[in-house]
């Protein structure tokens, strides 16, 4: 994964976790039929060159209707 500000290389799977909360950031989407609920955990990527963050999910397929 790129860093979108200045292009060095990023380093993935790095947790999250809100103060305050043990849960951290979900994603999640109603859908229609019996199983009508996907969810996903939010990872961050780092830039370690200029400190850019960017949040990702390894789900994400499961978001397309």
């Amino acid at each position: 994964m790129k860093c979108n500000q200045c292009q060095n290389e990023m380093i993935k799977d790095c947790n999250i976790k809100v103060e305050g909360d043990l849960a951290g950031i979900k994603i999640s989407k109603k859908r229609k039929g019996l199983f009508n609920k996907v969810s996903a955990k939010t990872k961050a990527a780092v830039c370690s060159n200029c400190g850019y963050v960017a949040f990702y999910i390894n789900e994400y397929k499961e978001f397309s209707e």
